[in-house]
């Protein structure tokens, strides 16, 4: 889920010297680049952001989003999301989710679960997320305290690869989210690299989340330093000046180059996930590359 922090954006780029010369041979920087190239997966949008509207009127949001150029979802598990608004849903099965999906012309292949739900309830998960057609299920994050420590984190890993390896054997990838914590800092070291060190790369792909532009780490440095690792996108964009979230395109987020960088990345599945006024605008720009 997307989470801005309060701090400022700190102007700094988070390349290696590997990292710039790869990026530095990329063909297309700016908005030439073609998102295109990844129709085989539709662009999407994250259901969070626009809960309220959506569990009051499930088929006739969706049809909506449609309509504004959105071709795929990426749902969050109702029953572990109860706390979050998403109650109303957890009664509809995941067939007739799927159903009233399809219906309104999108395609769902990824959904957000908590990581108390994988660890407490994971065969049911998986039936649920077969039942709705998904091929990739996301874990939103492990959600530690403030103090917890880098063993905390590396502990948590582990967990995450057992539950990895049973969802490959259903047919399912198993990934996980960032949010801004991933990028503190435990005696020095960034938790992220730390943990992405320690996810297995075939049991467990990242879906990165580009508002971290916010406090200065580019996607694109991601997906280079760590190709092949990641399986999908939360787009959003920062304007510096403002100090404020704004629509894809209209912020610092060099799109061109964070595309090209997708393709080294391995990234398959992109979702705008920010507030419901920037989702018309963000969806115009990405047709528009």
């Amino acid at each position: 889920m997307n989470t801005f922090n309060r701090r400022q954006f700190i102007g700094k780029s988070m390349l290696g010297l590997g990292s710039a010369a790869l990026l530095s041979q990329l063909p297309l920087t700016g908005q030439s680049a073609r998102p295109g190239s990844h129709s085989r997966h539709p662009f999407g949008f994250q259901v969070y952001t626009i809960r309220e509207m959506l569990v009051k009127d499930f088929p006739g949001t969706l049809k909506m989003m449609a309509k504004l150029g959105y071709q795929g979802v990426e749902m969050c598990s109702p029953s572990g999301y109860i706390t979050s608004g998403f109650e109303p849903l957890v009664k509809m099965k995941p067939e007739n989710m799927r159903r009233i999906i399809t219906d309104s012309g999108l395609l769902c292949e990824s959904s957000h679960f908590t990581f108390g739900e994988l660890k407490d309830n994971l065969n049911d998960r998986i039936e649920f997320a077969q039942k709705l057609g998904l091929t990739q299920m996301i874990c939103s994050s492990f959600w530690l305290p403030k103090e917890a420590t880098m063993s905390d984190w590396l502990k948590s890993c582990d967990q995450l690869n057992e539950i990895g390896l049973k969802t490959k054997k259903a047919g399912i990838q198993l990934g996980f989210h960032n949010h801004h914590m991933e990028f503190e800092k435990i005696d020095g070291e960034l938790i992220y690299d730390a943990i992405l060190k320690k996810f297995d790369p075939e049991l467990i792909k990242m879906q990165f989340q580009v508002a971290v532009i916010s406090i200065g780490y580019k996607a694109s440095s991601y997906f280079v330093k760590y190709p092949g690792r990641f399986i999908s996108a939360h787009l959003a964009d920062w304007s510096s000046i403002e100090n404020k979230q704004v629509s894809v395109g209209k912020g610092i987020v060099d799109w061109g180059e964070f595309y090209n960088a997708a393709e080294i990345g391995g990234v398959k599945n992109f979702y705008v996930e920010m507030d419901m006024d920037k989702f018309k605008d963000s969806v115009e720009f990405i047709k528009a590359m």
